[in-house]
């Protein structure tokens, strides 16, 4: 089983590689941008075939190393 992790700046959280790449694009002309967010993704694949138990292990891998979540969420996807 493949679990996708994508992580990012909470709303309210300044993003300043977000501001940079958003100035980047007005400065090329992509002027109907309104705002840019910049956040990772994490690809796990797993030994595990219950989807509850991959479901809890990845959110406990988020909790504990792959997402600061002072002031970044995350969202998972199993595939």
């Amino acid at each position: 089983m493949k679990a996708i992790v994508n992580v990012y700046l909470k709303t309210g959280v300044l993003d300043s590689q977000g501001k940079a790449v958003h100035h980047a694009l007005d400065s090329l002309g992509f002027n109907s941008v309104e705002d840019v967010r910049i956040g990772k993704q994490i690809v796990l694949q797993l030994d595990e075939t219950d989807r509850e138990k991959a479901m809890s292990d990845v959110t406990e891998m988020c909790e504990e190393l792959l997402a600061n979540t002072v002031i970044e969420d995350y969202n998972i996807e199993l595939v």
